[in-house]
């Protein structure tokens, strides 16, 4: 285990609630899907383009569904995640829904991918303050 994820867990541990789960939750996604650029590319090969464009730069986010989450991820990948945190796969997805376009726009402060992107930590704890 490594640094980052003894220290993630530490946090996890002082944490409850929707905070708590939504930390698991991102972590576990960018984990899963190769990081921050990796789950920009898997969304990207599935036709959202758009909406991750809007996500990196310093515009305006636009909105995804959990519908579309699903379909992105995977339901396998959601259920996996629901059940590790015990939360509905539908909660999850609207969770991700919700807040993944604030997590790469605050992982993405530039305005673009680059090397001070994906600091994960900081964008969820940013969020949840």
């Amino acid at each position: 285990m490594g640094l980052f994820d003894s220290l993630a867990g530490a946090m996890l541990g002082n944490m409850g609630g929707d905070k708590g789960a939504m930390l698991q939750i991102a972590m576990d996604l960018f984990k899963q899907n190769g990081g921050l650029e990796g789950v920009i590319a898997k969304f990207n090969e599935a036709g959202f383009t758009e909406q991750t464009a809007s996500w990196i730069s310093q515009g305006e986010n636009l909105p995804i569904s959990p519908e579309q989450i699903i379909q992105v991820l995977g339901r396998d990948s959601i259920a996996s995640i629901a059940e590790k945190l015990t939360l509905s796969p539908t909660d999850v997805s609207t969770k991700i829904a919700e807040y993944l376009p604030q997590a790469i726009n605050k992982m993405t402060p530039n305005g673009k991918l680059d090397s001070n992107s994906g600091n994960l930590l900081a964008a969820v704890m940013g969020m949840l303050k």
